[in-house]
């Protein structure tokens, strides 16, 4: 199947997809505005066909299921008569053929071909993959450049383009991870710290007594009973990790003193908008980082550019 590709000066909207180790993003972006996100679970034993199934049926998602979730408002039934949106993409005023291109990111290697044919299958395009090859504009100092993983780099791309140098990116999933970019926009270094609910479901697992818990925040930061001394442990053990870690890097590396600019602090993925609100350090939110890296990195290497 022939590759599409964006041309140059050509507007077109591309279908970005993140495979991380818990789940898969799948977004749409126009000029770097994110146009809709949606999430399907990772599961390492799907076929491509099961996940081309997966994609469609996201694609082609009924439309009062997909405006209630997207936007968090509670319709009042309407005339018979009146035209209903059938798909998320008309939810959106997207035309199937305005999709002219297609790129993933992954942190998960065996599934790769299977993501990308599922893809093929879906929207017939061939999509970009984000690794060694493909031209991204960031500079790695790392011991082994190849080994940063794309989510990582995807997000450091973003904010460059987004926020500026020098920053610090936290990304919130099945790990926690923190990149960090010099004032000269070389990316630097980095974290890895156990995920959030990695974590807990390894405390739960791992004791007898310990209950599964949501993740909102609780009353006080001393509990009066189990549940809570666990969410108090989960929520503000985490916020203070970050501070501290933000700590520890800000001043290796003497941001905001000596002459040297600030960083700016973004956090994104599924569990910042849990964390950062108790964070001490102004941290900015963006959920749609990723996608919108994505997008860059697309530009960056379709034919013309």
């Amino acid at each position: 199947m022939a590759e599409l590709k964006l041309r140059k000066n050509e507007k077109g909207m591309i279908l970005a997809i993140d495979m991380g180790n818990t789940n898969i993003v799948i977004g749409c972006v126009d000029d770097k505005k994110v146009l809709f996100e949606e999430r399907l679970s990772t599961d390492y034993s799907k076929t491509e066909l099961e996940y081309a199934i997966g994609f469609k049926t996201v694609l082609e998602a009924e439309a009062e299921q997909a405006k209630k979730e997207a936007h968090g408002i509670h319709y009042v039934e309407e005339r018979a008569d009146m035209h209903h949106p059938e798909t998320v993409l008309e939810i959106y005023n997207i035309n199937s053929d305005d999709i002219k291109g297609a790129i993933i990111s992954s942190v998960v290697p065996q599934l790769v071909n299977i993501i990308k044919a599922a893809v093929e299958k879906t929207v017939g395009i061939t999509p970009l993959m984000v690794g060694p090859g493909i031209k991204t504009g960031l500079n790695i100092l790392m011991d082994q450049p190849r080994q940063v993983g794309t989510d990582m780099i995807v997000d450091a791309v973003a904010t460059l383009n987004g926020y500026g140098a020098p920053a610090i990116i936290i990304d919130m999933g099945t790990a926690t991870t923190i990149s960090v970019v010099d004032e000269k926009e070389n990316y630097i270094g980095g974290v890895i710290l156990p995920g959030i609910r990695v974590s807990v479901d390894s405390l739960v697992s791992r004791t007898a007594q310990l209950p599964r818990i949501s993740l909102d925040t609780p009353k006080s930061v001393m509990g009066k009973n189990t549940i809570d001394c666990m969410k108090s442990g989960v929520i503000y053990g985490n916020a203070s990790c970050i501070d501290g870690m933000l700590d520890r890097i800000i001043e290796a590396n003497g941001f905001g003193v000596n002459g040297k600019p600030e960083a700016k602090v973004i956090a994104t993925g599924g569990l910042a908008k849990v964390i950062v609100p108790h964070c001490k350090h102004n941290i900015h939110i963006d959920a749609e980082l990723l996608l919108k890296g994505l997008r860059i990195i697309y530009d960056k290497n379709v034919e013309g550019n």
